[in-house]
């Protein structure tokens, strides 16, 4: 993955490029020779966000207009890359580094291409700047990661695969990695994880990545690496299931916050957990009606096999909240309720703490990377109870990404600040900077939130 593709050499040359919104075109319109506003006249041409003209000269085309919206949001610039011709371009002028660090992500969100079983049709523009945003590429390339890692299809991409992403990041970047798996998982008293996978052929397994300087605050990212979803013996019909190659999302969106987090130094001591599975079916599958065992000692009834997600969740917060760290974090494809709720853009974010929800808020405006935050309305978990166990790990239709949130708020410590963000990790369909496929909801906040507490 060369995240440096879609940017032309500085000294290259190329065609400029005019960023234009409603309220400055009239005044550049007006700077223009006759025979430009009499093509733009004839085109009829609005400079609407989404919208390209290109503008012609002797030798062919003398550069382009691209209409904008909000210019601190990269997806503004997103259609530029395919709208415009193949080549080098450049902006006509002067940009706050602000708008230049959301134009050169914009431009690389919009060239985006899944590209390892299929050839694009043609090459996307490149930009030209003066010099390229460090802390932009990064983000960039966390983005893409997900993207990529979202749309790999299952056989490239099981608990084997997520195991191998997490030694590849730990080698880059100095940090070390330890897995439990198979059998050793109840050995180690990881019994929730264990249970989930058991089934599949390819073996169960907490992962588990440290990094940074032991003085430094602790932070814990955690991430559902449900690498198929079948929903289990309560199977999902066939367009439920369709898609499930994602619900390995949150660990997507985890492993890639991680090593943003360490190619940036953030002075943190990084903790990553991706409890990783298939939650399959077959003779060891695990049953409605069963009651598990979890590291908590919380001996929890399984109502709903297609509700697994939180179940091996608890057992890496349970780990997490262990070590007493500063801040938990966890990312999941936990729930259709808050896809009903939200819709596929906004993530629904829970949080134990009314500062890290309000910063986490913040941040996500900031960065034009928006999460909404759902209660933690701790009546409803009466919809978990169980008549034979502590706990069930679900009950009812109702408030579904609630409840989800609920349970695992049980397996955080009390006094140890705790978000969640249940977050679709896909886009239905192609926007621009918004190709169909895997898609990173949140991470950009989440890196604005861990580098504005610790940076």
């Amino acid at each position: 993955m060369n995240h440096n593709a879609h940017y032309a050499d500085p000294g290259s040359s190329a065609l400029p490029l005019h960023l234009l919104d409603r309220d400055g075109y009239g005044a550049w319109r007006s700077a223009q020779p006759a025979a430009v506003s009499a093509w733009l006249d004839a085109q009829d041409f609005q400079p609407a966000p989404g919208s390209v003209a290109l503008l012609p000269g002797e030798g062919g085309i003398a550069g382009a207009i691209v209409g904008i919206g909000d210019p601190l949001d990269p997806c503004s610039y997103a259609h530029a890359p395919t709208a415009l011709p193949s080549g080098a371009w450049a902006p006509a002028a002067d940009l706050a580094p602000e708008q230049l660090a959301a134009l050169q992500l914009g431009w690389g969100l919009g060239s985006y291409r899944f590209e390892r079983y299929k050839n694009p049709p043609r090459a996307p523009a490149r930009l030209r700047l003066p010099q390229l945003d460090g802390e932009a590429l990064d983000v960039l390339l966390a983005t893409m990661r997900v993207r990529d890692w979202v749309n790999t299809p299952t056989q490239d991409m099981g608990p084997q695969h997520l195991e191998a992403i997490a030694r590849e990041l730990a080698a880059e970047h100095g940090a070390h990695v330890e897995v439990v798996a198979g059998e050793s998982l109840l050995a180690h008293n990881f019994p929730a994880i264990h249970a989930v996978g058991r089934a599949s052929h390819r073996t169960p397994r907490l992962i588990e990545l440290r990094w940074g300087d032991p003085s430094h605050p602790h932070v814990v990212l955690v991430g559902k690496g449900v690498c198929f979803d079948t929903g289990g013996l309560d199977i999902k019909p066939a367009d439920g299931m369709r898609n499930m190659k994602k619900d390995m999302g949150g660990a997507a969106h985890a492993l890639a916050l991680a090593a943003l987090v360490m190619s940036r130094k953030l002075p943190v001591r990084l903790s990553l957990l991706v409890p990783a599975v298939e939650n399959a079916i077959g003779p060891d599958a695990f049953r409605p009606g069963e009651v598990i065992a979890t590291r908590a000692g919380v001996s929890v009834e399984i109502d709903n096999t297609d509700a697994e997600g939180r179940v091996i969740l608890c057992d890496a917060l349970t780990y997490a909240g262990e070590q007493k760290p500063a801040l938990i974090v966890d990312f999941a494809t936990l729930t259709g309720a808050a896809r009903i709720a939200l819709g596929p853009d906004l993530p629904a974010l829970f949080a134990n703490d009314d500062a890290l929800a309000a910063d986490w808020i913040a941040s996500g405006e900031r960065t034009r990377d928006p999460v909404w935050r759902m209660p933690l309305w701790r009546p409803y978990l009466r919809y978990l109870t169980s008549n034979v166990a502590d706990l069930a790990n679900a009950g009812s239709r109702m408030a579904g990404a609630v409840t989800a949130a609920l349970y695992l708020e049980r397996f955080v410590p009390g006094g140890t600040p705790w978000a969640h963000l249940d977050t679709y990790a896909w886009n239905d369909s192609s926007r621009p900077g918004r190709p169909a496929g895997g898609e990173a909801l949140g991470l950009r906040s989440a890196w604005a939130l861990l580098k504005a507490r610790y940076g």
